[in-house]
């Protein structure tokens, strides 16, 4: 690890000097790498609710208790504005009910009461139901409504306590800080309430808070502030309080609660009618998919130049590279739009030079951008990072994945100048030795020591359990470059350039060729991990040779035992296909990335067993991940758990701090269906194909509406026979496009 003085270029953005590592420092940057730290305190259960760039993550019964890295809080702009919200009734906490999803942005919490007293007289158990209702739009909308079922009138109290601690979200997982701001005194005007914090960099930021109707009594301290009402209950009639947080400095008046969630419905009908519609046999199954549309709206992120998905609540709500690409790509049948956001938002914040301490160079597609404190004063290098060695070629892949489903030649050529950029960064930077194989080593003393998907800095390790020494060519990684250039080539063919489009076709060629001798470790019959600075192969069995199978790389005689591989048990856990193989000296089931199971991971790899035609093993990876979603909270697939085998635990084994929702696993079930079908698209030619549909036994018929291909829409419909074939019929159609069955 090197320092300076000033580890960044000239290049680096303006601003105060970045921190400088040491051996001090060395705990901070390990906590921005890679998985969340994990702590006695950590929920994965929270109610996680998003709109824009405004979410909150809370207890199901609604209230926010932060504590070490679990979460909870009220966030915007990876800051944590409001770190408490807690309401007793009769100064007890109610005893929770229900707590219901009623979209991504809307929750509904029934509560009643224990038993209490009031003046002396008692209030029996049940007696009031505690309705919560919370909302997220650019402002926290939360309301608390009691009705009383007593047949005489009840005297309570209503009480509500709120903090504000303006922790970084880097700070929230466990980063150590290194800059310490000042949280201000809350102040009180009539029923508003304002929470400040002054960073060290002059930055000010606030949390207004608005009471309605007016408490009885507030009383504030350094940093919380505690409300009081006395309620009384008619019998058979409510009453209801309004707390309106607003993490911004806008002082303008909130809009009426319901005003705020017609609103909200309209947009995301309007989102639900840009996406096609899946409609099955199975209510489980529908209700799987109305739960990831639902998520990856909610994601949907605004960011300089349009808006993207982020990649998870709590800790990853900002633009990433390669996450908002992977749910992008695996979106494409569902809502293509996805897909454009992405691309427009990631080629505006392209690298344009060489900046060492962000890991910058020209052409290459962030890693992460963050705005918080840590960010903003130099500690870390997100302003954007760039850190990532997939996130270029995933860029090239997805736009010409997108041009094969839309035809949008207008956007192309709009992305041409990101385009040209990207296949220069492939060609010159990220071939470090000229080998042919892009390979990535840190540059930055703040940066990630992996750079791949798998990026905690354990997860690259040979078979014996050693860490590998970079440079490092990753697996995957060269399939993402085969499957850009060939992607990307029609593109360019398309705006009039046929020898840039003749050059990528035989370059993809040459590196598959290369590929399959470099890679391929005959001894086990399966891919290398990776190539290690020596040129070695770093002989893991791991998940990444399925992202191979996906781009097409794989030459046909070695797919078989490939497949057989990844589906042996050692890999196939019966929940799902591990990271890394249980056989491995590095094998650790409740690892980040070595031996947990990933969604997204098993999504890619069921749809490249399907594109080699193991139709069995593709619906039995569908099957697992179905069955996770069955057992889970609002059907919602989380960003991964733990590799335990499935004969072990009749229920997956949670990992702590997995974000829910997040955006690739969120998208998961849109590849996972689109491979079952074997659907494909290619609108230069205005052709929908369908390659061999399989229906597992649990899914006998399914109706896919309005996919979009060109300027075309089309209607199916599939059913699974008798003989356990699965056929199906053409629906509807508008526009010209024709349905082809492959052979």
């Amino acid at each position: 690890m090197t320092s300076a003085a000033d580890p960044r270029p000239s290049g680096a953005p303006p601003g105060p000097a970045p921190f400088v590592p040491d051996a001090a420092a060395e705990p901070l940057l390990r906590d921005v790498q890679g998985a969340p730290s994990v702590s006695a305190e950590a929920r994965e259960e929270l109610l996680a609710l998003k709109s824009g760039a405004v979410f909150v993550c809370a207890r199901p019964d609604g209230d926010i208790r932060a504590g070490p890295v679990c979460g909870e809080g009220l966030y915007a702009q990876d800051t944590r504005h409001l770190s408490e919200l807690r309401v007793t009734v009769g100064g007890c906490a109610p005893v929770l009910l229900s707590s219901a999803m009623e979209s991504g942005h809307h929750a509904v919490i029934n509560a009643t009461n224990p038993t209490l007293r009031s003046g002396g007289v008692a209030i029996a158990q049940e007696t009031i139901n505690i309705r919560r209702t919370v909302l997220v739009a650019e402002r926290l909308h939360y309301e608390v409504r009691l009705r009383s079922f007593s047949p005489r009138q009840v005297m309570t109290t209503v009480e509500l306590s709120l903090g504000a601690d303006f922790a970084d979200v880097f700070e929230v997982r466990g980063v150590v800080r290194r800059t310490v701001g000042h949280v201000l005194a809350p102040t009180l005007d009539g029923n508003r309430l304002c929470f400040s914090y002054a960073a060290q960099d002059g930055e000010c930021r606030i949390t207004n808070v608005e009471l309605s109707p007016s408490p009885a009594r507030i009383e504030l301290d350094d940093q919380r502030a505690h409300a009081v009402w006395e309620v009384e209950l008619i019998p058979g009639e409510a009453c209801a309080l309004l707390i309106i947080v607003e993490p911004t400095r806008q002082t303008d008046a909130a809009p009426a609660l319901e005003q705020v969630a017609a609103r909200l419905d309209r947009a995301h009908r309007d989102w639900e009618g840009a996406c096609a519609h899946v409609k099955t046999d199975n209510e489980l199954f529908d209700r799987f998919v109305e739960a990831s549309v639902r998520d990856v709206h909610a994601l949907m992120t605004p960011a300089p130049g349009g808006a993207l998905p982020a990649a998870g609540i709590p800790w990853y709500v900002a633009p990433f590279g390669r996450d908002s690409l992977l749910t992008s790509c695996e979106a494409l049948m569902i809502n293509p739009d996805v897909a454009r956001g992405t691309l427009l938002v990631l080629a505006g914040l392209q690298a344009r030079e060489d900046d060492s301490w962000r890991e910058a160079e020209p052409g290459k597609i962030l890693h992460e951008l963050r705005t918080g404190e840590l960010a903003r004063t130099g500690q870390i290098p997100h302003t954007p990072y760039y850190g990532t060695v997939d996130a270029t070629p995933l860029f090239l892949m997805v736009a010409g994945g997108y041009y094969r489903w839309t035809l949008d030649l207008e956007t192309m050529a709009q992305l041409r100048p990101a385009l040209d950029a990207a296949l220069g960064w492939i060609d010159d930077w990220g071939d470090r030795d000229g080998d042919g194989f892009v390979e990535y080593e840190r540059r930055s003393p703040a940066g990630l020591v992996n750079q791949g998907w798998k990026d905690s800095d354990d997860s690259v390790v040979h078979a014996d359990g050693s860490l590998v020494e970079g440079p490092i060519a990753l697996v995957e990684v060269q399939g993402y470059v085969y499957e850009a250039k060939l992607r990307i080539a029609e593109v360019y063919e398309a705006l009039g350039d046929r020898e840039r489009a003749a050059r990528l076709r035989a370059e993809a060629k040459t590196l598959r060729t290369a590929f399959n001798e470099a890679f391929w470790d005959a001894e086990e019959g399966f891919f290398a991990l990776a190539l290690d600075g020596r040129k070695r192969q770093v002989r893991s069995v791991t998940s990444n040779a399925a992202h191979c199978l996906y781009c097409g790389i794989v030459d046909d005689d070695k797919a078989a035992l490939v497949a057989e591989r990844l589906m042996a048990p050692d890999m196939f856990s019966g929940w799902g296909i591990r990271t890394l193989s249980s056989r491995s000296a590095a094998y650790n089931p409740m690892s980040y990335h070595n031996g947990s199971v990933w969604p997204h991971d098993n999504a890619i790899a069921a749809a490249g067993l399907k594109r080699y035609g193991f139709h069995a093993a593709t619906a039995r990876i569908a099957g697992a991940l179905f069955d996770v979603a069955a057992q889970a909270r609002d059907f919602r697939l989380p960003e991964l758990f733990c590799g335990f085998a499935r004969d072990e635990s009749r229920s997956i084994v949670e990992y702590p701090v997995a974000c829910i929702p997040q955006a690739w696993a969120a998208a998961a079930p849109f590849m996972l269906l689109q491979s079952l079908l074997g659907i494909s698209a290619h609108a230069p030619d205005n052709i929908l194909t369908v390659d061999r549909p399989t229906l597992p036994d649990w899914l006998e018929s399914v109706e896919l509406r309005d996919i979009r291909v060109g300027r075309s829409r089309v209607s199916l419909s599939f059913r699974r026979t008798g003989a356990g074939t699965t056929g199906f019929a053409l629906l509807d159609e508008e526009g010209d496009v024709r349905v082809t069955m492959s052979a």
